[in-house]
């Protein structure tokens, strides 16, 4: 059995786990990090969950909850709608937000996978690898986190 092909980026942010979940959960906040798109989604396992354009309407990422327990962490599956692989489960990753308190801060970290799994695995890992990961949208929560920490 191949060991998972997984991608791990993380964050430490100056606030509490309850502001960094607000950040990840809204749709107001969700479109100033996430390449202006609001994520939306009732919040109950297995229902889906969708990264839409916040001016043109477009859906750019979508999935299922998976997992949710508030303040802690939500996993989800994930799969980009307009690639040209078939949309089938076994092409879906799945990412994972995990909300690591320490004191005064939170670890963010996200953890997207399997790419052995799914069609074009190797390209997809290697592109979004090159793209930094996780990272640039984590440094970008961090800022906004941050900042509305620092206003209020």
């Amino acid at each position: 059995m191949k060991t998972p092909s997984v991608i791990v980026n993380e964050v430490e942010i100056d606030a509490s786990t309850k502001e960094v979940w607000k950040a990840l959960v809204d749709p107001e906040k969700t479109k100033r990090y996430m390449f202006n798109c609001e994520v939306i989604c009732s919040w109950q396992i297995g229902d889906p969950i969708l990264w839409k354009g916040a001016t043109d309407g477009i859906v750019y990422v979508k999935g299922n909850l998976r997992e949710l327990v508030e303040d802690v962490c939500f996993e989800f599956s994930i799969f980009d709608p307009n690639a040209e692989y078939p949309e089938v489960p076994e092409n879906y990753l799945y990412a994972r937000y995990d909300l690591i308190s320490s004191g005064a801060k939170t670890r963010l970290k996200v953890t997207q996978g399997d790419y052995n799994t799914v069609a074009d695995g190797e390209k997809r890992y290697q592109d979004t690898m090159a793209q930094g990961g996780w990272q640039p949208v984590l440094d970008q929560i961090k800022k906004i986190v941050e900042v509305a920490i620092s206003s209020d």
